[in-house]
């Protein structure tokens, strides 16, 4: 099988996120409280990288048009292979947060690099290519867990040495992927690496200024909004409902693992029929699927709610990102996966605050009905202000 630079990039992001996820769940929580942590400081450390990749997205999608697609990666390919050889080094919880804001700079650069290159790329088939390498990217994100998982769990007796372990093979798939990054060869894009900053500004600012890419963007964002709001609640709501940890994991993997096989499908689709309808059907579907929640409390009702969740994400994402890079030019694919990449963290970030505040004050069903509120305002807000293109 040839290696094309479209696998080579796939594979990257396989072993990059791979070793990004593995950082954090399950280990990240953990190792904050060995260092003494208590719940406020736990979520403080896990919410930083979430912050970097809101400020770093827009920067680094800008800087790869002007800059080349391929110094970007490798640039994040760097803080992926030396970041996790950090961890064992921290002393204290702001050393630890310190690391975390380093290391958040890789995937908020990698991501949406990785997608303008694929943009780059690929036109006709734009839609089903993103969709592949987001399921790349969702096979290091499912496989770190476990793996992560079972050295803390089998090193249980022997907390430093686990978390060291764990950090360890953090640091050599973040070497692999540096390596595997290297390989990759320099796409041309529409703007010559090298042009004038001020032409890269300018067309940073037309990209910003379309409403159309902004409105996609809060789609996108509304998802997350969701799914940080599934993420965190589910496991209290589906325990509360007398379901066991090992229900719970079945109901965090099967959404992963449709978003996983579905998303290819998907983005062939969105190239085949068009986007806008997806993207809105994406919407209605994932809001009645997570209100659904709210309504059940048994086994299967909960597994097939998760699975439909887990396709109307697949639905949106497939459809989302291509469209974003169809409504730009070539020379800006860059800003605008940045751009998406900065509002898909807002999201992302904001929804287990405001879906804690609701499920504070009016339960944890109430929590779900909320992500759903918003994820149907998106879809409408999205169908009245986006025009055919």
């Amino acid at each position: 099988m040839r290696i094309t630079p479209f696998r080579l990039l796939c594979t990257t992001g396989l072993f990059a996120i791979f070793s990004s996820t593995i950082s954090k769940s399950p280990v990240l929580p953990l190792y904050a409280a060995h260092l003494g942590a208590d719940p406020a400081g736990v979520g403080a450390v896990a919410s930083v990288s979430a912050f970097t990749g809101i400020i770093a997205s827009m920067p680094a999608g800008m800087l790869s048009d002007k800059l080349g697609r391929k110094r970007m990666l490798m640039f994040s390919a760097v803080i992926f292979s030396t970041a996790p050889f950090l961890y064992p080094l921290a002393s204290s919880i702001r050393a630890l947060a310190a690391i975390r804001f380093y290391h958040g700079f890789a995937t908020a650069i990698f991501i949406p690099v990785a997608m303008a290159m694929v943009s780059d790329l690929f036109q006709k088939e734009r839609g089903e290519k993103l969709g592949w390498f987001s399921t790349a990217t969702l096979a290091g994100r499912f496989l770190a867990p476990l793996a992560g998982g079972a050295i803390i769990g089998a090193l249980t007796m022997h907390p430093g040495m686990s978390f060291t372990t764990v950090y360890l093979l953090c640091g050599v798939a973040g070497v692999m992927a540096l390596a595997l990054a290297a390989k990759i060869p320099g796409t041309p894009e529409g703007r010559q690496v090298g042009d004038t900053w001020a032409g890269a500004w300018s067309a940073f600012r037309a990209v910003i200024a379309d409403r159309r890419i902004v409105i996609t963007s809060g789609v996108e964002a509304a998802v997350l909004f969701a799914y940080g709001a599934f993420e965190t609640f589910l496991p209290l709501y589906a325990v509360q409902a007398g379901r066991s940890t090992y229900e719970v994991g079945l109901f965090l993997s099967i959404q992963v693992i449709t978003l996983a096989l579905t998303k290819p499908v998907m983005g062939r689709f969105s190239d085949l029929h068009g986007r806008q309808g997806q993207i809105c059907a994406g919407a209605f579907i994932g809001a009645a699927a997570i209100a659904g929640f709210s309504y059940f409390q048994s086994f299967i009702p909960l597994l097939i709610l998760s699975a439909t969740f887990g396709l109307s994400i697949s639905i949106v994402t497939s459809a989302t990102s291509a469209f974003i890079a169809d409504l730009s030019r070539a020379g800006s694919h860059g800003s605008a996966m940045g751009i998406l990449g900065s509002v898909m963290d807002v999201g992302h970030t904001a929804g287990p605050l405001v879906s804690g505040i609701a499920a504070t004050f009016f339960g944890l069903g109430r929590a779900f009905t909320g992500a759903a509120l918003v994820l149907v305002t998106a879809g409408v807000l999205f169908r009245a202000g986006v025009r055919k293109v």
